[in-house]
């Protein structure tokens, strides 16, 4: 990889390697390589446990009357392929992936590679600079999120967080359906969808409206990629 695409990325990073051949090998997929062992791969799940472990260190901090549930909520959301695809993507850096020919036209660039690369740059500043400096690339990227971590995420309120993905991400408000509804008046239960953009997402039922659309918004949400699918216990009602 040539010194001019490894300086642009370092001035993206905002960081100065000492050992440049830890930021190539952080920009190399396994499809330009023969052997897998030459590409991120490894520094990829690496970089995996250090973006967590930051945002975890961050979060543990800053919202300490928190419990476990709801700094997971925030947490899945912050770490998830979707968040760290759109970040590389909007820095610049999953431009300077190296792929090889038969990946140079995929969609997984834009994807789950955007996401990987990211990744796999953490941890390259990581071995390179130690946590401190890992961790102040990761606070330049997520600090905005971060900062819009408010008390509805916390508590669940995913139609909240849908709300403010649909119009940053498609200029355009999500839609609640109801479909279908059962048992006698006195206890019935409700089955609502969301449309979003023409884009129709798995509905979800509920014992009454209100909670059947926040299950229906975290079902967009997971299939968006805005937040991982946390165990059913965690999630919560409006």
């Amino acid at each position: 990889m040539d010194e001019e695409t490894l300086q642009q990325v370092e001035q993206i990073l905002g960081y100065q390697f000492s050992d440049r051949t830890i930021l190539a090998n952080a920009l190399t997929h396994a499809s330009s390589v023969e052997n897998r062992l030459l590409s991120n791969e490894r520094l990829e799940f690496l970089g995996d446990a250090i973006l967590a472990l930051v945002i975890c260190k961050v979060l543990f901090e800053r919202f300490d009357d928190y419990l476990e549930g709801n700094l997971t909520k925030i947490k899945s959301m912050l770490v998830s392929r979707g968040t760290c695809a759109r970040l590389s993507n909007e820095i610049g850096l999953s431009r300077h992936l190296k792929v090889g020919k038969g990946m140079a036209a995929s969609r997984a660039l834009k994807g789950s590679l955007a996401a990987g690369v990211l990744e796999a740059v953490i941890a390259a500043v990581y071995l390179d600079g130690g946590y401190d400096a890992a961790a102040k690339f990761i606070l330049k990227c997520f600090g905005p999120l971060i900062d819009r971590a408010d008390a509805e995420h916390s508590q669940g309120n995913y139609k909240s967080v849908l709300q403010q993905h649909a119009q940053e991400h498609f200029n355009a408000a999500p839609i609640y359906i109801l479909l279908d509804e059962k048992g006698p008046d006195h206890d019935k239960c409700f089955e609502l969808g969301v449309v979003l953009a023409d884009r129709h997402f798995q509905s979800a039922w509920g014992s009454n409206k209100k909670e059947a659309e926040q299950k229906a918004a975290f079902n967009a949400l997971v299939e968006l990629g805005v937040i991982d699918n946390p165990p059913a216990d965690d999630q919560q009602d409006d």
